[in-house]
């Protein structure tokens, strides 16, 4: 634990200035997260698959694992959801958050500080399968579309383009020239840190109120799902640091982009965003324990 511990301090010092700046300065969120989402983060996701040594087997395992885990949990949130007959609406929004980890905000820099990284790659394995999945499937489950809607949105953005054009400059061996992949590698590094920024803006700014819903949501996304994907890590044969990212991607709190999802697509967005603050507060609580239990 003293050895893991680091990690998480590490991680909430960044997310503490972005708090404070949210309080004091006027920093638009909206741009920020724009320029992570449609520059920085294709620029790491590029750079980390050109400079990759992690293996098929490995990433296969991953996407599986994530895929499986998350068919779990839509079925177990739209059970409970039926259960205690939670309106329409509200089981919508309830399922997004109990299915869709912040693997890209606090995953990415978590992995990397306490698996270095070996362990950033496979994270970013995750994300990218877990962002594909949320921009493709979330719309057509809130908004009642089709699948193919979502597709059309996620061709939009990108984070499918940015894997593609790394995946081919390594299989290619492609070298670009005038050392052009420095600059994307350093606008991938700052990814990290604006996305921690941006978290904490966002805390700072979201009102905080605890009823059944988010504790029940929160609870889904922080205990339930990395149990759930340690049994089906276990059950795809998958070991050491690939079986650990699995899981420690699994417990991170409810994704930032639900909140934005619900709001264009339908759902109760304000519900979301408290889910989205409380399940982040406490996972600076459990997330130790996941890493401590599976190290």
């Amino acid at each position: 634990m003293t050895v893991l511990l680091p990690a998480v301090v590490s991680v909430g010092l960044i997310i503490l200035i972005g708090f404070i700046a949210g309080r004091t300065l006027s920093l638009d969120k909206q741009t920020l997260s724009q320029l992570s989402l449609y520059i920085l983060v294709p620029a790491l996701i590029a750079d980390s698959l050109y400079r990759t040594t992690l293996s098929t087997e490995s990433t296969t395992g991953l996407v599986a694992g994530l895929i499986i885990t998350a068919v779990l949990l839509y079925l177990l949130s739209w059970g409970l959801g039926k259960l205690l007959k939670l309106p329409a609406v509200v089981q919508k929004s309830f399922m997004v958050a109990a299915i869709f980890p912040n693997a890209g905000n606090l995953g990415l820099p978590l992995n990397s500080f306490a698996f270095g990284t070996p362990g950033l790659e496979r994270a970013i394995v995750y994300m990218i399968t877990a962002a594909l999945l949320m921009f493709a499937i979330c719309p057509a489950l809130l908004k009642g579309g089709s699948i193919s809607s979502g597709v059309r949105l996620t061709l939009k953005l990108p984070l499918l383009w940015a894997m593609l054009a790394g995946l081919t400059w390594r299989l290619l061996r492609l070298k670009l020239p005038l050392g052009l992949d420095k600059g994307i590698h350093q606008l991938g590094m700052a990814a990290i840190p604006i996305d921690l920024i941006v978290l904490g803006i966002q805390l700072s700014r979201t009102r905080l109120v605890i009823g059944r819903y988010e504790v029940l949501a929160t609870s889904l996304r922080l205990l339930v799902a990395p149990l759930i994907a340690h049994t089906v890590g276990q059950a795809l044969g998958l070991e050491g640091l690939n079986l650990q990212v699995l899981v420690l991607q699994s417990a991170m709190p409810v994704a930032i982009s639900t909140v934005v999802l619900v709001t264009e697509f339908g759902g109760d967005a304000p519900v979301v965003a408290r889910t989205v603050v409380l399940s982040t507060l406490v996972s600076f609580l459990s997330l130790p324990l996941v890493l401590w239990a599976t190290t």
